[in-house]
């Protein structure tokens, strides 16, 4: 039997968890690939660091290039994460003529166009599926399962960490600072989870399925985005009392020719599949012109959920499925024209508002008639009685509107953030039903 030699750049959680099912699952993928798969070298950052799991019989080294020189490794997996120096690394094993296989979405969404020329120039696949949605196949629905769809929009809950600060805010009623603790104690936090909870990530997972689903090659600084480590516990007390529930969602649409792309804590409707997700499991809502409305949802993180991808696209590898998929799709196409983004004009949403104001007569009409100048009227407000939340003369009111223009929304905010009646800043957010 033909015997399939593989390196694995990086030992870390996900690492750990393909050399787990490398040796464990060995049959089982003899089996689904028709051929032996062995790790032959693995590359670690600190080798005398435990990795908890068996690597006998792999030859373990801190240098790459034990990897790319290797003439008899053909498929190398790449779980070091980043950019630096992962880029060049991953460049030399596919200009050494080996195919590769990535759970890097930072690596794809700033330099996916690098990446996938260098491929096409020497002839290799990168396969990905795990770099989005940890075990969820949504690489595969989009790039085969959908492929007859114009996909018309997307939402998706793609950072488990965040899901689960925001589940236990919601239905725990606990502070920020409290939920992200129990998630790093639990693990689905870093020491440092400044990439999770700013939205980083999540803008990373969208650029590549903005790639997938639209043929958008954008880069994270073209996302606006918005995290949740700025989000107020009063806001989803509020939402709350609607009816929605706050999650971070990376959204895409269509409008008109454009693709509108963004990151932001948003209001979702209770009892819709999305309003549901809770803690660390993520999901992605997919709306195609002829399949309808869709959904993935599964684990989105962890040791084996994300294993579980990232071996699934090396036994596609050793299929020979992964290269005819690759050479047929041309993702970040060299010669594709620039996405077009949608503009604030564009862009239309509800919004839930929330401003501080001066506990005095007329300011509500102050503010509804700012709101109506630019066109945009009001579906329902809430304003507690003044006794109960009144702070330094001021109390909260939450507006939501009905569909408005961004841009519109925009021009009235930063009217009313003028007001002296107005505490700044007021706060939006979008909503999604």
């Amino acid at each position: 039997m033909e015997r399939i030699a593989v390196g694995l750049l990086g030992v870390g959680t996900v690492g750990s968890g393909v050399a787990r099912l490398l040796g464990e699952r060995a049959d089982l993928i003899t089996r689904r690939s028709g051929k032996r798969v062995d790790l032959k070298r693995a590359v670690v950052r600190d080798l005398g660091k435990s990795r908890g799991v068996s690597l006998d019989g792999v030859e373990v080294s801190d240098d790459p290039r034990r990897v790319i020189d290797d003439p008899e490794i053909s498929v190398v997996i790449e779980t070091m994460g980043g950019t630096h120096p992962t880029l060049g690394i991953v460049l030399d094993c596919l200009a050494a003529g080996k195919h590769v296989v990535t759970a890097n979405k930072a690596l794809l969404a700033e330099h996916g166009r690098e990446v996938f020329a260098q491929a096409r120039k020497y002839g290799r696949a990168v396969a990905f599926e795990a770099s989005v949605g940890g075990g969820i196949p949504i690489i595969q629905a989009l790039a085969v399962g959908l492929a007859a769809n114009q996909v018309t929009s997307l939402a998706a809950i793609v950072n488990g960490t965040c899901n689960y600060i925001l589940t236990k805010m919601t239905q725990d009623g606990l502070p920020y600072s409290v939920a992200l603790g129990q998630a790093q104690g639990l693990g689905f936090a870093e020491a440092d989870p400044t990439l999770d909870v700013d939205g980083t990530d999540t803008a990373h997972k969208l650029a590549v399925l903005a790639q997938l689903a639209f043929g958008a090659t954008v880069t994270t600084d073209q996302i606006p985005r918005e995290g949740i480590d700025r989000l107020q516990p009063a806001d989803i007390t509020y939402a709350g009392e609607l009816g929605y529930t706050v999650k971070l969602l990376a959204l895409a649409k269509l409008a008109g020719e454009a693709l509108e792309l963004r990151v932001a804590p948003t209001l979702v409707k209770r009892g819709t599949p999305l309003a549901e997700v809770r803690g660390p499991y993520n999901a992605v809502r997919v709306v195609g012109d002829a399949v309808g409305d869709t959904l993935f949802y599964g684990r989105g993180a962890g040791e084996l959920p994300t294993a579980s991808a990232v071996v699934g696209d090396l036994i596609d590898v050793v299929v020979g499925r992964a290269a005819l998929t690759f050479n047929a799709l041309n993702l970040w196409a060299d010669d594709a024209p620039p996405a077009r983004l949608a503009t604030a004009n564009l862009v239309r949403s509800r919004y839930y508002l929330r401003f501080s104001i001066a506990d005095q007569p007329g300011v509500l009409a102050t503010l509804a008639k700012s709101l109506g100048s630019h066109g945009i009227s009001i579906a329902s407000v809430i304003q507690h009685d003044p006794g109960d939340d009144a702070t330094d003369g001021h109390v909260p009111l939450v507006i939501m509107t009905h569909l408005a223009a961004e841009a519109s929304l925009k021009s009235a905010l930063a009217e009313i953030d003028r007001l002296d009646v107005v505490r700044r800043p007021s706060v939006c957010l979008g909503v999604e039903d």
